[in-house]
């Protein structure tokens, strides 16, 4: 879920920053069923909080898919080993952190049972999970997801960029799509029949990697579309509040649609008509033009910059929260809707100030002494013909 660019806030859009803000809000909220809940006010909100990791799918579809395709497309060299030293020393050493204390300390952790260190390390956990047993640190399933993406994402963009056309680009997107749903519904269909004794649709569905890929889909295309046709794209800017209205109703229609979220209905087509919807709500968001996007809101660029590190730590810590003052919060609506998220942002920002900026200042140095990573000449560039809508 690390949708997090490396620019300054001061650069960053405001639209999109208050994005990641809720995404994280969300899912916090959603997560609030490991205390028992808020308050029955915050369950219509709870219920759908899961899809604000879809809305850090598109973001991060859209956010790594310009900076990796931007090169390739406008004919400058693009340096493989610095983008995936920029991705390491932003994703590692927080999620290091945070790894040993769930296998060091038991105490920490949400649910008794944790899968082997070795599995998180090498980012397989959403492969090879037992979810039933092994819940702990599981929501680190979502930055595998993340992992797999940086790692094949720029190996395929180079050829993307220079072999296909406009019209082979659409067709690949569609297809993969379209391979989604099919294999969505042939493993629920196969797993609904066989009823097997564990919980199929988080293990076989919800995590793995190749069913979570229309969020990233979403993104990369927004991506293709701003970085091979910048006019385009800003003349469609004038479109960003029309886009955020039909991205909210999408979204409203997805969150009905998956009511039922272990529903067959829901897992065949409801994960396109969800990243569509919340495509166009990045679209809106990446635009000055619009509502979304043309003022900054206070404190989103702040809860952008440590959504990170609040995404690995709030889990343990309403834990440990309701360890301490389970009792006194327990249903209590507002109060403990404050708690449980004052003690999160807490812990974040131990987390950030503490190991996160001291790992990105040390990627920064490391990359300002290395050749690879400087700017090279141009090189050829790309017909126009060849390159993606």
């Amino acid at each position: 879920m690390a949708a997090i660019s490396d620019r300054p806030l001061s650069k960053h859009l405001p639209g999109l920053d208050l994005l990641r803000a809720i995404a994280i809000g969300w899912v916090m909220c959603f997560h609030s069923f490991l205390v028992g809940g808020f308050n029955e006010h915050f369950a219509w909100l709870s219920r759908s909080g899961w899809m604000g990791v879809d809305l850090f799918f598109v973001l991060s579809g859209f956010l790594i898919g310009s900076q990796v395709l931007y090169p390739f497309i406008h004919g400058q060299q693009f340096s493989l080993r610095a983008f995936y030293i920029r991705r390491a020393f932003r994703i590692l050493p927080a999620f290091w952190v945070v790894l040993a204390l769930y296998v060091a300390f038991p105490w920490f952790r949400e649910a008794p049972g944790l899968e082997p260190w070795w599995k998180f390390a090498t980012f397989v956990v959403n492969l090879s999970i037992n979810y039933v047993h092994n819940q702990a640190f599981s929501h680190a399933w979502s930055l595998c997801v993340e992992e797999h993406f940086y790692i094949c994402f720029p190996l395929l963009a180079c050829g993307m960029t220079r072999r296909l056309s406009a019209r082979a680009f659409v067709s690949l997107l569609l297809t993969l799509v379209l391979l989604g749903i099919a294999a969505r519904t042939a493993i629920w269909l196969y797993d609904h029949n066989a009823a097997p004794e564990r919980n199929w649709f988080i293990e076989d569905i919800y995590f793995p990697t190749w069913n979570r890929l229309d969020g990233l889909l979403a993104g990369v295309a927004l991506a293709v579309m701003k970085e091979s046709r910048p006019r385009a794209w800003q003349e469609l800017g004038a479109y960003a509040n029309r886009a955020l209205i039909a991205g909210i109703l999408i979204v409203a229609f997805a969150v009905w649609l998956f009511w039922d979220r272990t529903g067959l209905l829901a897992n065949s087509i409801g994960w396109p008509i969800l990243s569509m919807g919340l495509g166009l709500l990045v679209f809106a968001g990446a635009h000055r033009t619009g509502w979304l996007g043309r003022h900054a809101v206070p404190g989103a660029a702040w809860v952008a910059a440590v959504s990170y590190s609040l995404y690995l730590v709030h889990k343990p810590i309403y834990h440990i929260t309701q360890a301490l003052y389970g009792e006194v919060l327990s249903r209590n609506g507002l109060l403990a809707f404050c708690a449980y998220t004052a003690a999160s942002l807490s812990g974040a920002v131990l987390l950030y100030y503490l190991v996160e900026r001291p790992g990105l200042k040390l990627r920064d140095w490391l990359l300002s002494h290395a050749s690879f990573a400087k700017p090279h000449a141009p090189v050829a560039r790309i017909e126009a013909n060849s390159t993606p809508p």
